[in-house]
This record gives C-alpha cells, structure tokens and sequence, in this order.
C-alpha cells in the first residue's frame, strides 16, 4: 500500500518516540540482573553521597629495638589497605584492616600465598603539624607475644606507583676495628626516569662519605701502629636521612652525617642536603628559588638571626650574640644546608656555626609568607605561594 510522504512522515516520529521510550524503561531492568562481576553497590552511593576520599600515605619507623621498616597505607573512610617491607630485607607484604572513630586501628599482614602473618594493632593519631603517628604493638596471629612499633608519617605527595625506598649499607671491621651503618633513599616507580639523576647523586653522596671514613681510618691505624698506640675504643660512621617533602616534580632531603674516630675527645656530625628539580633533572642551589637579583639572602639572615635569638632566649640556652651574628649573616656558606617544606624553607645551623658543639644543631624555618615577593614565580615554589 502506497502512503503520501507527509503520512509517512507523522509515523516514523511515532516510532522513534516509542523507540526512545522503550529505550528509557529497560535501563533499570538491565541493571538489575546485572552479573555478579559488576562494580559492588558501596561503589555508587545512595541518596547523593560521595564515596569517601582516598587518603595515600607514607610511614616510616621501626618495629622493635633494631627492625627499620617503610609502609605504604590507603585509608578510604575507615578501610585501611597497603603494604609495608622491612628495608632489610625489601620484600613486600600486603596489608589489610580498618581504623574506627577514635583512632584504634588493626591491620592484617599476608604474605604471597593470602596467609595471614601478623596483626598491626595499634592507634592513629594526628600530630600539631597534621602529620600522622603510628604507635601499637605487632603480633603474629594468635600470638601472645608483642613487639612495639612507631611509624611516623612522611610529607610525600607522589602519584601512581612512585615511592621512596631506604635502602642500607652496613658494615663492620673488625681489624681496623669500625662499624659502617648507612641508610639512603631511592625513588622507584616512576615510568620516565625522571629521579635517575636523584638516585645517583644520593649514591654517589654516601659512597664517597663511606671512601673517605675508611681512606681515614685506615691513615690513623697506620700512624698509630708506628707508634706503638692503641686504643679500644672502635671508630664507627653513621649516616641516616630525613624527607623534608617529596612530590612528583620535586625531592628535598637532608642527610644527617655522623661519626666517632678512635681517640677523639667527642663524636662529630654535621647535615648535608639534596633539593632536587625532576621538572629539570638537576639539583637546586638556593639561588635557583629566587628572581634574579633578589636580596634574599638578607631576607633570610635577617629572619634567621632574630629567630635564632629569640630561641636562645626561651630556652636559656648557651648562643652569643656574636656566634649567632657571625654563623647566620648573609652570606652564602651560612645557608648551604636548606630543605624545602610545606611551611617554609627549614636551615639547619650545624654545631659550632652558630654557637658551641654543647650547643648541638639549630633550626630555622622560615615561612613563605616571608619570602612571596622575592620567589621566582615559575619556580618550584611557586606552588607554595600562589
């Protein structure tokens, strides 16, 4: 049967409706017999509510007296999963378990096969500077036995896999008669070698201190065995490492370096840092923070100095004016150990710099807010300013 154009025309707007409307009312059936491998319901919160907002976060610490450890945790609302590892050993062991209301937290470690190894139970409990603590006691399961454990949270903000891992050197010699123990960080997970330059300079920076302690050792053995001196009195070296803030573009870290050599009247250490610019893939010399011909170092001395005496005051502490004056004038050597943080920029006065070896290190954060208009503004702190 032949219709006129303008009959067919009204019917197929019919049918599209209805093809519309039939499409409209077989949604929720669908979704209602959907297969058990669909995303579970907790996933699509009823009634509007966002789902709870992945936390990542990185703990360092140590279970035990001895025993280093690193964990890795996700906390969603009040689940808790993740991953820790002895830096020892460095094998990874998966971890599951939830954190209430008030803090008390569980988590259940299982090792390769799903097996349950040991439980974590302990409390999380947020600091005056908003960083986490982990503080509890590890058992293995249905263990009576404890052994207490204190993880601290480290500022780091990296994306995907990326992570720092504390790997260590230690050793011991008995006819020289010292001990090395050594702990520094390496970057893993980054899929563009963007921390290579990181890995190696911090390698780089603990092998030589490693070269020349035993290159100085082995000189003072020598020269005391001509002698005929002795001592029993071992020499040692130790090195471990803080993360002042870590993120995808940017590693700050200072090194804490110290030592005793046989016969000295007292052990010495002393702070050496590594800023690192991943945008770049070089290392930041204060300088590079700044515009051009900016007057910071005055900016800094001049809060420095007033901080460090104000603190000297406070605490009746042993700080001459003329140490603190000299120490932390504005000149470039005064400010060569310098860490970037979420606050401000953090200077560490090693011992004899700015008043007495008694006296040990000093600190100094100088805040951003102090620092706005001099920070170049395509910089790494920018993000910190703006």
């Amino acid at each position: 049967m032949n219709y006129p154009a303008k009959t067919l025309i009204v019917l197929g707007a019919v049918a599209l409706m209805l093809c519309v409307s039939c499409k409209k009312t077989s949604a929720p059936i669908a979704s209602a017999t959907a297969s058990p491998t669909a995303e579970p319901q907790a996933n699509h919160p009823v009634g509007g509510e966002a789902p709870p907002v992945t936390q990542t976060k990185y703990f360092k610490g140590s279970i035990g007296s001895a025993l280093g450890l690193q964990m890795k945790l996700m906390r969603a609302g009040d689940t808790l999963t993740g991953s820790y590892f002895y830096q020892k050993i460095g094998t990874r062991i998966d971890l599951k378990g939830a954190v209430d209301k008030d803090g008390n937290f569980l988590l259940e470690e299982f090792d390769a096969s799903g097996k349950s190894t040991g439980v974590f139970k302990g409390l999380w409990k947020t600091g005056d500077d908003g960083a986490v603590n982990l503080i509890g006691n590890w058992s293995k399961p249905n263990d009576a036995k404890q052994t207490a454990f204190s993880l601290h949270e480290e500022p780091i903000e990296f994306s995907g896999a990326t992570e720092i891992v504390g790997k260590s050197i230690k050793e011991t010699n008995k006819k020289l008669n010292y001990e090395i123990d050594v702990e520094y960080p390496q970057i893993s997970g980054a899929t563009d070698g963007r921390f290579e330059k990181f890995n190696q300079d911090a390698r780089t920076l603990v092998n030589r201190k490693i070269a020349e302690f035993k290159k100085d050792i082995a000189q003072r053995v020598a020269e005391a065995s001509a002698t005929g001196e002795s001592s029993e009195t071992g020499s040692d070296l130790g090195i471990g490492y803080t993360i002042a803030f870590a993120k995808d573009d940017l590693v700050s870290v200072q090194f804490s370096i110290g030592g005793y050599y046989q016969g000295a009247a007292h052990p010495n250490s002393y702070s050496q840092v590594i800023n690192f610019d991943a945008r770049n893939g070089k290392i930041l010399k204060l300088a590079d923070l700044f515009k051009p011909g900016a007057k910071y170092l005055q900016v800094i001395s001049a809060f420095a100095i007033k901080d460090l005496k104000a603190q000297s005051k406070a605490a009746d502490s042993v700080l001459p004016d003329d140490s603190i004056n000299e120490g932390a004038g504005p000149k470039e050597k005064n400010f060569q150990n310098w860490t970037i943080t979420r606050k401000g920029l953090a200077f560490t006065f090693d011992a004899y710099q700015v008043g007495p070896y008694v006296a040990g290190p000093q600190n100094v954060l100088v805040p951003y807010a102090s620092l706005k208009d001099l920070i170049k503004p395509d910089g790494v702190l920018a993000a910190f300013v703006n």
